[in-house]
Formats: C-alpha cells, structure tokens, sequence
C-alpha cells in the first residue's frame, strides 16, 4: 500500500462525529476522525510495513500515526528517531499507543530511561515516567524505589501536566507492588493531593494514588 492509498481509505473511515470528539481532546485540524477499531483492520491488512509507517508519521495526521504505530517495526528506528517521534507528538492518546507498541518493546530502553526522564521537553519526559512505571513492575532490581519516592515527591508538584500522569502511575506502581514502601507512596499521594478530585466513569478506579494503591491492593488480596 503506497502513502496516498492509506491516507486516502483513512480518509474515508472518518466521520464527523469523531473529529468533534477528538478536537474536545485537543486534536486540531490535521485529522480524518477514524474509530480505533477501522484503524486497527486497516493495519491488519497491511501487517508490517516500516517505511509506510514512517511516511504515515511524518504527515503529522493523528489517524495516519496510530496506523503507522501499530505497522512498524520498533527494532528499525535508531534511538535518534525514536526521541525525535516522541518530541513531535503532543497529543496524549498517540504519545501512549507509541509507548505501548513501539517504545515498551525497544531494544534496550534503559538507556533512553535514564535520559528521558532528565528532559526537559515534556512528552520524552512523560514517556521517560512511563518506561519507569514499567520498569518498577517488570524488573525493579535496577531501580532505587526510595530515590524514586524522593524525586516524585520533589518535582511531581510541578511538572507538566502531561508528565504528572506517568510520574503519579510509578508512585501507584511502587505503592501496589511493594508492602515495605507502600505507607510512603500512600503519604505521598496524600500530601500532593494530584487528582484528589479526578472525575472518573461509574466501575472505574480513581487515579488519585492512595485511592489507586488501596483498591489494587484490595483486589490482589482477594484473587
């Protein structure tokens, strides 16, 4: 599939009722407003295609990058390129699916880690928190939690907000997965007071950490 045969079936997934609702998320104009799932069976169709995917993101549409996120190849970029598409993407709900199927399977992500979360741009910090709130669940034998609650307590007042969300998710992270720190993250979330007043769906978990922390806690302890 050339780049104007997937924009152009892109394009004529879209409908008005999501553009509107991408736009209250802060999409702006460069969009077709396709449902996920159209975006997901497009990709399926095209399977892997690293140099698609890489022309799909340099259009800077918000629908051609969840397609060319869900069909390249994470082992292709360099690590320039990778910071480089983490610094163009504003928009949240893009920055995560990037995390979740490019970045979480990169090759030696420490490294970027390390450095990321040092940033000052705020979407490689963001994603520098998200790979740090992985890493505390998969293989916190590299960390210093303690470090971790030191810095979150510090600089999570007044980070951006899109850093905020990931750096609370390590401090929830830290607080579910280890009983020995877990009073500290509870005080910590409680003294920050971050998204104390988050408003959330009926069935769903606050993100306010002790409350996040607790219920986890809670439900491993009845499985």
């Amino acid at each position: 599939m050339t780049l104007n045969e997937a924009l152009n079936q892109l394009e004529s997934l879209g409908t008005e009722k999501m553009r509107d609702f991408n736009k209250k998320h802060g999409v702006g104009e460069n969009q077709f407003g396709v449902k996920m799932g159209d975006i997901r069976t497009v990709a399926k169709k095209i399977k892997t295609d690293h140099a698609l995917a890489l022309e799909l993101w340099d259009t800077g549409n918000i629908d051609a990058r969840f397609l060319a996120i869900l069909i390249m190849d994470p082992k292709k970029l360099s690590k320039e390129e990778l910071a480089k598409m983490v610094k163009s993407e504003k928009f949240t709900h893009v920055a995560d699916w990037l995390y979740s199927y490019v970045i979480k399977v990169y090759p030696d992500t420490e490294p970027l880690r390390k450095e990321w979360t040092e940033s000052d741009d705020v979407m490689c910090a963001r994603a520098g928190w998200s790979l740090t709130s992985g890493c505390v669940s998969r293989n916190p034998e590299i960390l210093d939690l303690l470090a971790l609650l030191d810095r979150i307590e510090k600089e999570m007042p007044n980070a951006a907000p899109e850093v905020q969300w990931t750096m609370n998710s390590t401090l929830a992270n830290i607080g579910i997965k280890f009983p020995e720190h877990r009073a500290r993250a509870l005080a910590i979330g409680e003294k920050l007071g971050i998204y104390r007043d988050y408003p959330v769906s009926k069935g769903c978990t606050s993100p306010f950490a002790p409350i996040w922390i607790n219920e986890m806690v809670r439900r491993q302890a009845i499985i």
